[in-house]
């Protein structure tokens, strides 16, 4: 039997190695923003059943499902690259809410109080991707 070692990706944040990606607040945040996205959805027409629910569920989960991925890739570029993927869900997440307060289907405040978290996501996705490039 061969032993093949093993590097484990750390994100380093104000000088700490971080255990796993769970820990991380962008992580935390966007997993928290997608069972509100799911929970909002509930209560769409059922005609968007199959488009607009369907469509920012996935790009909701997109996010953190993308940093989990990334962080168990083989290297730092790698995981860069998965935190690119999902910078651009928030982007989408962002248009997908706004049609939605279009539509009616969501007011002005949860439109606001959305689309304010989604740009902290994207805000701090690109802090991580930053981070990465600086660690060797």
């Amino acid at each position: 039997m061969e032993i093949v070692s093993v590097t484990v990706v750390r994100v380093r944040t104000r000088g700490k190695d971080m255990k796993s990606v769970e820990e991380l607040d962008v992580f935390k945040l966007s997993h928290t923003l997608t069972l509100k996205i799911y929970e909002l959805t509930k209560g769409f027409p059922e005609e968007e059943k199959f488009g607009l629910v369907s469509q920012m569920r996935r790009a909701a989960y997109s996010i953190p499902m993308n940093l989990m991925e990334g962080s168990h890739r083989l290297g730092r570029k790698e995981y860069k690259q998965f935190v690119g993927i999902a910078k651009g869900s928030t982007g989408e997440m962002k248009y997908q809410l706004m049609l939605t307060k279009d539509l009616k289907y969501i007011n002005d405040a949860e439109y606001l109080n959305l689309r304010k978290d989604y740009e902290q996501v994207s805000q701090m996705l690109t802090n991580l991707a930053k981070a990465l490039s600086r660690q060797k």
